[in-house]
């Protein structure tokens, strides 16, 4: 661990949450999906509103998950990762993670035929937190690997754009709650990113991964 700092029970966020919340649950119908296909082998599908209860969900993982901030190489040099994370491979039904967390990985698993069997967290703190291009690190050996993440929090930008050249974009405003499926070749000939802004509150992004 010499290559991280510890956040664990010390995040302080600025966070407003709605008044008579309700509690987590999930939408087992999919019922706002929407499909955009990036070209002829990549997609993702977002879910607006997938998670109902996305303010106490966003506060019970704030305030439980064993937050770090992991040391990277960034312009030839090591920084700290501008963004914290916490549980990547983590198995869903862990006892540690919300109890809401595996019957959402057995859905997911579902409905996209990938057996979700790890679950990781991002907190980006506030608008200067961000994460660069990037493909998330899949083993090769996975043909066409399908990500899904849950966004909760403040609502900001996703990116994605194409490797090869001219580049292809797309975009899509994340808002509490909302659901996000990368699939088909996606993390291989797209990219994906959450630019810096001038002002936006904390933002965390659940994902689930298979390793097969």
């Amino acid at each position: 661990m010499a290559n991280v700092r510890s956040f664990a029970g010390q995040v302080n966020v600025q966070w407003q949450p709605s008044l008579l919340a309700p509690e987590p649950g999930f939408d087992a119908t999919f019922s706002r999906v929407r499909r955009v296909d990036l070209d002829a082998s990549a997609w993702f599908e977002h879910t607006p509103g997938w998670v109902e209860g996305a303010d106490e969900l966003f506060a019970q993982l704030v305030d439980d998950a064993p937050w770090v901030q992991r040391r990277v190489h960034m312009y030839e040099r090591e920084l700290d990762e501008p963004r914290l994370t916490a549980w990547h491979g983590t198995p869903p039904d862990d006892p540690n993670l919300p109890a809401l967390i595996a019957p959402m990985a057995r859905m997911l698993s579902t409905r996209y035929q990938r057996d979700f069997d790890s679950v990781g967290a991002a907190l980006y703190r506030d608008g200067h937190d961000s994460v660069a291009w990037h493909g998330d690190r899949i083993d090769p050996a996975i043909i066409e690997p399908v990500v899904a993440l849950i966004s909760l929090g403040s609502p900001r930008l996703f990116r994605l754009r194409s490797k090869a050249r001219p580049r292809a974009s797309a975009s899509v405003r994340l808002l509490p709650g909302d659901l996000l499926v990368m699939g088909g070749t996606a993390q291989r000939s797209w990219e994906h990113s959450i630019p810096k802004v001038a002002r936006a509150g904390p933002r965390l992004s659940l994902q689930f991964r298979h390793s097969q």
